[in-house]
Formats: structure tokens, C-alpha cells, sequence
């Protein structure tokens, strides 16, 4: 799956790639049975313009996809839908340009835009000649010689809408191979999500996204006070992803949880990258961070825990796979 995400100006490139091979369901409508996903190119741009947009290449015709697929997605992610997010106001409607017809993916490349409806550039005329701590501003102007003051330029949060877009896709094709992946905020600050209280269907009724009434009230009240103290703080969001086949990634130079974490810690405030007990595991006993095989009741071999997180040496192992992600 190539994905190249554009925002009409001038661009830069970051990729990665990893082979994935997936069995699904039998060959039906030209779908195929097995699925290649060879490389994921997504291209960053400055995004106070006049919209953002992305381009995957390689996904199989007859993908049942519509623009609410992917609007259900950028919902979660647009802003200004709580006092604890930015205020900006974007509506974040992506509208598919090429690509689907008649509900379906046609095989060729599927084009989306966002427009951007809340472009404010002199809002940052304050910061044209001040350099923002926890910001790139600095570096870029060293390194390029000029920076583009206004939110940022290339290293805006905006670039983001064409990951979600794009990820929406790929959630949608994953699942046809029975691939699943969920994703909630495991903690804010120190306030952290309680393991015995952990209910999914929560994260939806809160706006902080966390799995856990309870922690998410607690926190709610902390970012109060945070508010009040003109202060911000960072947090974890962690991911689960079920249904991985065994061997998916390189034992080598393309190991799974390296392709992961490049891709991961080039999202703009990222700090940390994790998989399974992460740092943790540093501060363990081998006897008690080791995964023991065993042989299940189906004649399956199976893991009695899950420390790794789902991949050994590089290569997912079939267990649930837990990357996590620290955020300033």
C-alpha cells in the first residue's frame, strides 16, 4: 500500500517499507485471496493552504469504500470538539476524488482531499521573529535558511489528516483479512487508564479517549488545572492490533517493530515508541520478562504471556501486538 499524502505546495519525502503478506477469504470479485503490502510513502507538505490531500496507490479493486469510512476517522482526530484540544474550528471533510466507483476501489489510485475552512495566517504574526520552545522553528530556519512562521509550515499537526485518511483505508483492508486495529490513551500525565476497570466502549463516551470512566474523570479534572496554570502535558496512547499472521517483518533490516517505529516517531510531538512491556523490560528479571510456549488444547502453539508485545526478533508472532507511543 503506497500512500503520498500532498497539501498543494512544496513537498518533502519520508518512506518506509516492509513485506506483509495476509490470506483472506477465498478470491471473490477480483479480490485477492493474499494481499503484498510492499511499501507505505506517505509525502509531508506545508498545510496552511488551501487544503490537504493524500494519494495511496495499490489498493486491490472491489474495496467497498466510501467518504464516511474515512470521515468516521478524521472525526476523532479534527479539533476544537473539546475545551482540553486546540480551538481551531475545521470542519475536516474529505471528499474521495478518484479512485472508488460506485462504492468500490477500481484498483487505480484513490485520490482524498480535506479543504482547510479556518485558515487564520495572522494569527501567528506574533511568532514571526520568535522562536517557539518545543518547536522546530529554530532548526528550520538553520538548516533551510527562511521558516514558514505560520503554524508551524511542514511540521504542523494539519499533515496528520493524511495519515488518518490514509489509515482509515488500510483499517478497512486490513479487516477484510481479518486484521483489527484499536487505539485509546492510555494515560495523561500520571493519571493512567486502570487495566481491571478497561472497557472500550468507554473511550468513545469521554473526550479524552481513554478506556476507563473512572481515569478519565480524574483527568478531566487535572487538565482543569492545568488550564488554569496557562500549562500542557503529554501522555501514551497505545495500540492494539489483532488478528496478525505469524512471520509478518525481517528478521534483519526490515524487522516489523523497526519499520513501526520509523514511521511512528516521524508524527510531530512524539517522543517514545514502545512495543509490548517497552522500557520496562530493562528493569525485569528475564524469568519474569520471557514469553513461555506452550502447546494449547487445539495443537496450537501459544504464548502463557505477552511481554514482547507480539513481535520476536523483528517478526510478528501471532499474539496480540501492543505498540505504544509517548507524546509530549
Amino acid at each position: 500500500l503506497r500512500v503520498r499524502g500532498t497539501v498543494l505546495s512544496c513537498s518533502f519525502v519520508f518512506s518506509f517499507s516492509f513485506y506483509l503478506r495476509v490470506e483472506g477469504p477465498e478470491h471473490t470479485n477480483g479480490f485477492p485471496k493474499s494481499l503484498d503490502f510492499r511499501a507505505f510513502q506517505p509525502y509531508q507538505y506545508i498545510s496552511i493552504g488551501k487544503g490537504v490531500g493524500v494519494t495511496i496507490d495499490g489498493c486491490p479493486a472491489g474495496l467497498p469504500l466510501c467518504e464516511e469510512d474515512v470521515q468516521t476517522y478524521l472525526n476523532r482526530r479534527k479539533p476544537g470538539q473539546s475545551k482540553f484540544a486546540t480551538a481551531r474550528n475545521e470542519g475536516d471533510q474529505v471528499e474521495i476524488l478518484s479512485g472508488v466507483f460506485e462504492g468500490k476501489t477500481t484498483g487505480t489510485p484513490i485520490a482524498m482531499m480535506v479543504r482547510n475552512t479556518d485558515q487564520r495566517s495572522k494569527d501567528y504574526s506574533a511568532i514571526m521573529d520568535v522562536y517557539r520552545p518545543g518547536h522546530a522553528d529554530y532548526c528550520f530556519e538553520q538548516k533551510y535558511g527562511f521558516r514558514d512562521y505560520r503554524g508551524g509550515g511542514r511540521s504542523s499537526a494539519r499533515e496528520t489528516i493524511a495519515r488518518v485518511a490514509a489509515g482509515a483505508v488500510a483499517c478497512k483492508l486490513l479487516a477484510h483479512y481479518g486484521i483489527t486495529v484499536t487505539a485509546y490513551v492510555k494515560s495523561i500525565g500520571e493519571f493512567e487508564i486502570d487495566p481491571k476497570r478497561f472497557d472500550l466502549s468507554e473511550r468513545n463516551n469521554n473526550s479524552l479517549n481513554m478506556p476507563d470512566k473512572v481515569a478519565a474523570e480524574e483527568t478531566a479534572e487535572f487538565l482543569e488545572r492545568m488550564i488554569a496554570a496557562q500549562d500542557s502535558v503529554g501522555g501514551v496512547v497505545e495500540c492494539l492490533v489483532d488478528g496478525m499472521p505469524v512471520g509478518v517483518g525481517e528478521p534483519v533490516f526490515d524487522k516489523l517493530d523497526a519499520s513501526l517505529a520509523r514511521a511512528i516517531m516521524s508524527i510531530g510531538a512524539v517522543k517514545g515508541f514502545e512495543i509490548g512491556d517497552g522500557f520496562a523490560a530493562a528493569k525485569a528479571l528475564g524469568s519474569q520478562n520471557n514469553d513461555e510456549f506452550y502447546v494449547d488444547a487445539y495443537g496450537k502453539v501459544n504464548k502463557k504471556t505477552n511481554h514482547a508485545g507480539g513481535i520476536l526478533g523483528g517478526m510478528s508472532d501471532g499474539r496480540l501486538m501492543v505498540p505504544s507511543i509517548s507524546s509530549k
